[in-house]
């Protein structure tokens, strides 16, 4: 598939067959994601692979709307900021998750983008707790990395 049929193909996808994703093409989403852009070349972006069900469903709870999809997710790719890199960890983590997602497409997969920074747990009480600090707990993050958003990934469902 050439870059402009992925373009054209990617799409939010939030419905997953059974089917579980390898561990080698998941390793080649990350390895593409590494080549993104990043501010000053700081490479502020991590990533951790999350294929284990229990955390997956806990993920699922980060927040009361929007993140419910990871829960029927056979993996995810939480895409993170190292803040002591750069000011702009923001920025590159959105470039890095749009590489993501493409290299998801160009392997026949589909995802969905689930945002956590900045982003409210409970829908209508947008002042308290915070979807990054519940990921950052339940996924132990160091100081100084940033949980930017989740992005659900797997296998399209057949078609009924």
């Amino acid at each position: 598939m050439d870059f402009l049929e992925v373009i054209e193909k990617r799409k939010s996808v939030r419905k997953y067959s059974d089917r579980p994703v390898e561990r080698e093409i998941l390793d080649a989403i990350v390895k593409v994601a590494q080549t993104a852009p990043s501010s000053r070349n700081s490479k502020s972006s991590a990533f951790m692979i999350v294929e284990d069900r229990d955390t997956l469903d806990a993920l699922a709870q980060m927040r009361d709307y929007g993140s419910g999809l990871l829960a029927g997710a056979p993996a995810a790719i939480v895409v993170m900021g190292d803040d002591s890199k750069t000011d702009l960890w923001v920025d590159n983590c959105a470039i890095s998750a749009t590489f993501v997602q493409l290299a998801v497409t160009a392997m026949d997969l589909v995802s969905c983008w689930v945002h956590c920074n900045g982003r409210p747990r409970l829908k209508d009480v947008p002042q308290g707790d915070k979807a990054e600090d519940y990921v950052r707990g339940l996924l132990g993050l160091k100081d100084g990395l940033r949980p930017y958003c989740v992005i659900a990934i797997g296998y399209p469902q057949e078609e009924e």
